[in-house]
């Protein structure tokens, strides 16, 4: 039995869940999100509650079965308050600034890193050194946080690089004389 498919999804005010066919459609104030259901498992709305249980007792219906839920769960929370990845830029020189539909990064190339913003998501820097990362789909959220990072990753022995905010860095010793 799945430990997370077992519990219904919360349908929050504001919200709109629809069920047809195999398409789970969520709106919100945030915008719309949909979801694909694999014929392994089946979604009904109670009320207030999304329950998702499996068509079959096989393995795999079982494993579609928490995963759906947990999808189901991202979609709702995502057209009702969103998702938001921080981070941050250390390094001498190193900075960020959103022109027009790009991200413009300096992070110590003989080039500006120029990323374009993907539709759906909001990047924001309060400051040169602080990136946010906003929008409703959270695997996408996270996509292109991963995707920023990546440009230069933070090293270990100085810490410089883009990291999240949450993240900590083992730091390492450096050479001795």
């Amino acid at each position: 039995m799945s430990r997370v498919g077992k519990y219904p999804v919360e349908i929050p005010a504001g919200v709109q869940l629809a069920v047809v066919g195999n398409r789970l459609t969520a709106k919100g104030k945030l915008g719309e999100l949909t979801l694909t259901l694999t014929d392994q498992v089946e979604a009904t709305i109670e009320g207030n509650h999304l329950t998702v249980a499996p068509r079959t007792p096989d393995r795999r219906a079982r494993m579609m079965w928490g995963t759906t839920r947990a999808n189901a769960a991202n979609m709702v929370k995502g057209v009702s308050t969103g998702f938001t990845k921080s981070m941050e830029i250390t390094g001498t020189g190193y900075r960020a600034a959103v022109q027009g539909g790009s991200l413009v990064l300096n992070l110590g190339y003989s080039h500006d890193v120029v990323y374009q913003i993907p539709p759906g998501i909001k990047i924001t820097c309060e400051r040169p050194t602080a990136v946010k990362v906003e929008g409703v789909d959270k695997r996408l959220v996270g996509q292109v946080a991963a995707e920023i990072r990546g440009f230069r990753g933070p090293e270990p022995y100085k810490g410089k690089g883009v990291r999240y905010t949450d993240e900590t860095i083992r730091r390492k010793e450096g050479k001795k004389k």
